[in-house]
This record gives structure tokens, sequence and C-alpha cells, in this order.
């Protein structure tokens, strides 16, 4: 697989990465036995970057993730975990050294290491990137050896280039995907000249992009594409990539033809991802096995063409921006 440098942490992993969301909660039913296959799964099929967080299951993901690297030591698995959504209601006040520390080192016990290769704030109030002191502490932690480095994973643009211009951030995480695609114009360009990574998260739309949904699709109670269509429970973007389901459908339906012969719906979208200049890698979620190795083969897929790009730029011009364009 196809390696890219992972911004300022100095170390490179596979453009397709596995994003670990599903395997501790809402997504519905993830078995601990199926959770540890698509972990395996994935590594074998050469991807070295798990994004994780203290927030899915409540620890469950990054304990998952924590038993695969204890049997899997040489995998050279490199693991990008987030902090602080734990704690609700969110106040900026609450990214503090003290608490810092603790979900620091909640997430080192969970993932049974010393030292924390990236550690991502999650989403957290857009006042805390004008927050001096959260960064100073962030490189408090890079000092006393609890993380190796550190970035943020941002809802909007504003943050991603707010991020952008601290310069101890080495990743920016958002989302990213043929259904959401302005973070293209300035953040991309910005991540580049600065030497900051850029980890395109949602690239499937929540599964829209696979192709495989239409509208008799139903999800289970406990699966965030039931009860977070509105945005009840956290930002809609991280629902359907914020896209109204129908809208979403129909673009996809438009989208399909483009694909590459042989490829899969999902294997097209997630090529695309890759091929936008500054993205270092992309971490789609994966189930089952079987999900994590067709993830994996969209990098084996040859650059789209520039007449593939431009008929992809205008159904989502045409179809999805005037939905979220000026949203994110």
């Amino acid at each position: 697989m196809e390696q890219r440098m992972l911004g300022r942490t100095g170390r490179e992993v596979g453009v397709i990465g596995l994003g670990t969301w599903q395997l501790g909660a809402d997504w519905g039913d993830v078995s601990e036995p199926e959770a540890l296959a698509t972990l395996a799964a994935a590594a074998d099929s050469g991807v070295t970057l798990f994004d994780t967080a203290d927030a899915y299951g409540d620890g469950l993901s990054e304990q998952l993730i924590g038993r695969f690297l204890k049997e899997r030591p040489d995998a050279g698995i490199v693991v990008a975990t987030k902090v602080g959504r734990r704690v609700m209601p969110q106040h900026p006040e609450l990214y503090r050294m003290e608490n810092l520390r603790e979900w620091v080192d909640r997430s080192r016990s969970n993932l049974g290491v010393d030292r924390l290769d990236l550690v991502q704030l999650h989403c957290p109030p857009t006042a805390v990137y004008s927050t001096d002191a959260v960064f100073d502490a962030l490189d408090t932690l890079v000092e006393e050896e609890r993380i190796a480095a550190y970035g943020v994973s941002v809802e909007t643009r504003q943050e991603a280039l707010a991020a952008i211009a601290r310069p101890g951030v080495a990743s920016v995480q958002l989302v990213l995907n043929m259904l959401r695609q302005a973070p293209l114009q300035q953040v991309l360009p910005a991540a580049r000249a600065a030497g900051v990574a850029i980890i395109a998260r949602v690239p499937l739309a929540s599964g829209l992009l696979s192709g495989r949904y239409d509208l008799t699709t139903t999800f289970a109670e406990h699966d965030h594409r039931h009860y977070n269509r509105d945005g009840a429970a956290f930002d809609i973007g991280e629902t359907f990539a914020g896209v109204p389901y129908e809208i979403g459908l129909e673009a996809v339906r438009r989208l399909a033809p483009l694909a590459p012969a042989g490829a899969t719906m999902a294997q097209f979208a997630l090529r695309w991802v890759i091929d936008q200049p500054g993205v270092s890698a992309v971490i789609p979620g994966a189930r089952t096995a079987r999900q994590a190795q067709g993830n994996a083969a969209s990098a084996c897929l040859p650059p789209l063409s520039a007449e593939v790009q431009e008929a992809v730029r205008h159904v989502y011009d045409e179809v999805v921006a005037p939905s979220v364009a000026d949203r994110w």
C-alpha cells in the first residue's frame, strides 16, 4: 500500500487506514470476535493507521485495539486516538491540564501503551482553538512522553484553519468525501503548506457512498444513522456527512456510473478521497473483515482521471452543495 507522511508526526502510514467507531458503539452490534477479526484483516491488508477515541463505547474500541496490539506487537500500527468527548455537556474550560492528563492516561491504559502515538482533541468547542493554555498543556504532555504528537478532529473549515496555524499541531481530522468537498478549496492547501496531516473521516458518508442503501433501508435504534438524522445527539455532519438522506441517494445514483470497471462504489469513493492533494490518509470504518479488505483494496486502483474528477465535482455542485457547502 502507498505510504504517506502523517504530517508533523514524522511517521509514515498507509493511505487507507481504519476508523473504529463502529467497533465500540453507535453502529449496531459488532461482537468482540468480529471486531478483532476486522482489525486483523485490516493489518494483513496493509493498513497501518487505526483511528479510535476514548468515547467509542466508553473506551471499548481502544481496549479492543489494545488487545490486538498485545497479540500483534510487530504489526507496525500507528494508533490515533481522540479525547474530550466523554465529558458532557462540552465547555471550553474543561480542556485544562489536569483533565487532559487524566484523559490521556485513561487512553494509555485502555490501549496498553506507555506513550500514545497521536492524540486528537475530539471536536472540542470552537473556543478551544484560540486558547493558548490548551496547546501549552498538550506540549507538556509531549514533554512528559505521555504522547508522541497531537492533533485535532474538527467539525468546520474555520476550526481546521485555526488548528493548522498552531505550530505544534501535527494533524487535522475532518469530514471529506464526494458529498463534502468544501475543504478542498482552503483547508487542504493550507495544511500542505504547513506540513500538517489531513486525516479524512466519514469518507463513505456513513455508508451512503457504498451504494447499498435506498429509501427502504432501515437502521437499528442504537445506530446513529437512525437516531441522529436531525443532529439530536451530536453534530449532524457526522451522520450521512450532514447530507439529507434523499439528496444523498440521488447523488449516489448519479455517481455510480463513474466508478472504474471492477471497482465497488465504496472503493471508488475512497480512491476519490486519497486522490485529493494534501490528504495523508483516509479512515473508513469496517464492521467485518471482508469490508476492511475491500476498503484497503481501493489503494490499488489507479488515480481517477481528470474527466472523472470533473464529473464528480459537477454532481456535488448540482445536487449536494446547496445543502451543505456553507454549513461546515
